[in-house]
């Protein structure tokens, strides 16, 4: 098996444990208030492992192969690591707020710093920058669409959950952050 296949292979599990590791600490010692996930956490991973599927076993045939395979697979490893440095720097941002559900914490406060300045899911951003990482280095064009069409449709929806939550927990506040943010890119999204 080719080496580059097993990295792709190698950190697609680590990134999983990372994120279930992350909602476990993510769900301690906290004391929830009102949760209404609508089941956007099921709808996403569901869509990611829709996605993936899609990407490995497009990206396993010869049709939409890129070629040179070393140039995609650098240019995809470097999106991850952008996109796992957006990630977890939006985690830390949030510190005890931060959960997988959407809910809303005891004397929950709105984060307006670091990357929520700008945007009001970076999280999310550094997930499908990680996401297009991994469908680029597998050096095919069809796998990239096969991965990241799936997966943008399960986070939209999850986006569009979580702003209506945010809206009626936080009124008029979060109404004034939305106005002066964008949802996933600045100036365009």
């Amino acid at each position: 098996m080719n080496i580059k296949i097993i990295l792709i292979l190698a950190f697609s599990y680590l990134y999983v444990f990372f994120e279930i590791l992350m909602s476990r600490i993510g769900t301690r010692n906290k004391t929830i208030e009102k949760s209404s996930d609508k089941g956007s956490i099921w709808v996403l991973i569901i869509a990611i492992f829709i996605g993936y599927t899609i990407s490995s076993r497009l990206a396993a045939s010869s049709t939409g192969r890129l070629a040179p395979w070393n140039t995609y697979f650098a240019i995809g490893s470097v999106l991850i690591l952008i996109g796992l440095y957006i990630r977890i720097s939006s985690i830390l941002a949030l510190k005890q707020q931060f959960t997988y559900t959407v809910t809303k914490m005891e004397d929950h406060e709105l984060i307006v710093t670091g990357w929520y300045r700008y945007i009001r899911h970076p999280g999310y951003l550094g997930q499908l920058i990680i996401f297009l990482g991994i469908a680029t280095a597998m050096s095919n064009w069809l796998s990239v669409a096969g991965m990241m069409l799936p997966v943008l449709a399960g986070f939209i929806y999850r986006i569009r959950v979580e702003e209506k939550f945010m809206r009626e927990q936080m009124g008029q506040k979060y109404l004034d952050y939305q106005k002066r943010t964008s949802r996933l890119i600045p100036k365009i999204y």
